[in-house]
């Protein structure tokens, strides 16, 4: 007999178990709470007590979300509206806090999800670890546990719809266990995406949320892009400026002073003329250099695998470059993911203190899938502002207009894309991205 359906579906059950217990315990509580402390809103009390109840309810589900995405590959969003910064302390900050909440859509879908969540969410995944356990029960009678049984009850004990009391009725028990047992082998799984399901048809945005939230991601990404191109811009013109205009105009004077000097000091003209040559050199490399920064002609011309690997040849740490992709993506999403790469890398490079950085680039569900990943010390943040020294590993270290974590994000945020980072204190650290493109 093959282990994998068995596997599965004993997985299914105790994943079953967990949901069930999540539900009967966190969303009844959570669902009580929430109920007691708005009801006190009037009285003032509530106003102090929602935002913290909430902000447990609305981490409940977003654990829920994220076990449907780990268990399910069922992606959830959550659309809650941003909270400003200033709403988050002080009283009055509490009272602004707790008003804009309860107006959030995302709120009410929580809470609606609450009571479906501990009935039909709860009945559905019990049902998974119920039939194991049901279907071995019923062996266990067929073995003597029906003897003490039915001495105990003084009559027949019924298993379902079988009568359980002698030999005979304890075989028809064991048959019933074991049709349970296959059907769970069937079904197991079945159940727990079923309880996603549900959970995803309570919490999943309705289509004018969406379109709102859509609409104000894209406003907000498109700003983002506005003040990135124009910073990358004034970085052109500074090293423009400050490097191969300055060692261009450098060659012409030496120029100059060779038509001065080559007839009366051949000497000193020649030492000029290999100065010149020096810096025509150098501003030469710092044009390159420059196109480089702004589209590797190596992205061009083979893609953006070989373009991350020749990325990382000129990494001091040792990187090892996965790729696994069927085909280009178009150039602006390349040219965004290569340069998220880029900055990820350097800042690895320059925080973590890591040994070994690895990279793996690939593309499944309509999505390009990029993370990189360092043994370094951990603890990235996308959430600071600032490049602080808590901030290694990975992606830290925010260093101007469209760098560190939160550049990469904004980067990313132009093309619908999303970026997640686990970087635990001590390590190791994951930065993860998430194009959805097409690939030709």
């Amino acid at each position: 007999m093959n282990a994998a359906p068995v596997r599965k579906a004993v997985a299914a059950a105790g994943r079953g178990l967990v949901l069930a217990l999540l539900a009967l315990i966190g969303s009844i509580t959570l669902f009580v709470l929430a109920v007691v402390s708005i009801a006190l809103i009037p009285i003032g009390a509530g106003v102090l007590t929602t935002p913290a109840v909430l902000d447990l309810v609305r981490a409940h589900a977003g654990r829920r979300r994220l076990l449907a995405a780990q268990w399910s590959n069922r992606r959830i969003p959550a659309g809650h509206r941003p909270l400003p910064r200033d709403a988050r302390t002080g009283v009055t900050g509490r009272v602004e806090r707790c008003s804009l909440m309860l107006r959030d859509p995302a709120t009410w879908r929580d809470l609606r999800w609450l009571p479906a969540d501990m009935t039909a969410g709860a009945v559905v995944a019990l049902l998974a670890p119920g039939l194991i356990a049901h279907g071995l029960f019923g062996l266990l009678l067929a073995a003597g546990l029906w003897i003490p049984i039915v001495a105990a009850e003084n009559g027949p004990y019924w298993y379902a719809f079988v009568p359980v009391e002698g030999w005979g009725t304890g075989a028809l028990a064991a048959l019933l266990g074991l049709a349970l047992l296959a059907l769970a082998l069937r079904v197991n799984p079945a159940l727990v995406d079923a309880h996603f399901r549900l959970t995803g048809a309570a919490l999943r945005p309705d289509r004018a949320d969406e379109l709102e939230r859509r609409i104000g991601r894209l406003t907000e990404t498109r700003h983002d892009a506005l003040d990135t191109s124009a910073a990358e811009l004034r970085r052109i013109e500074r090293d423009l400026h400050d490097g191969a205009q300055a060692r261009l105009v450098a060659v012409g004077m030496n120029l100059g002073a060779v038509e001065a000097l080559i007839e009366k000091d051949p000497a000193r003209a020649r030492e000029m003329i290999a100065m010149a040559r020096e810096s025509s050199a150098e501003a030469l490399t710092e044009l390159r250099d420059l196109v480089r920064g702004i589209h590797p002609p190596v992205l061009a011309e083979r893609g953006l695998g070989d373009a991350v690997r020749a990325l990382a040849l000129r990494l001091p740490v040792r990187t090892e470059v996965e790729v696994e992709l069927p085909g280009r993506a178009d150039a602006p999403v390349e040219s965004a993911a290569y340069f998220a790469v880029s900055e990820t890398l350097a800042n690895a490079v320059k925080h973590a203190g890591a040994d070994r950085i690895w990279v793996d680039i690939s593309y499944r569900d309509g999505s390009l899938r990029i993370a990189v990943a360092d043994d370094g010390r951990g603890g990235a943040a996308v959430g600071r502002p600032d490049g602080s020294p808590g901030r290694t590993g990975a992606g830290a270290g925010v260093r101007g207009s469209g760098t560190g974590l939160p550049g990469i994000e904004r980067r990313l945020g132009t093309f619908d894309g999303v970026l997640a980072v686990s970087s635990p204190a001590g390590g190791p650290t994951m930065v993860t991205m998430e194009i959805p493109c097409a690939l030709f």
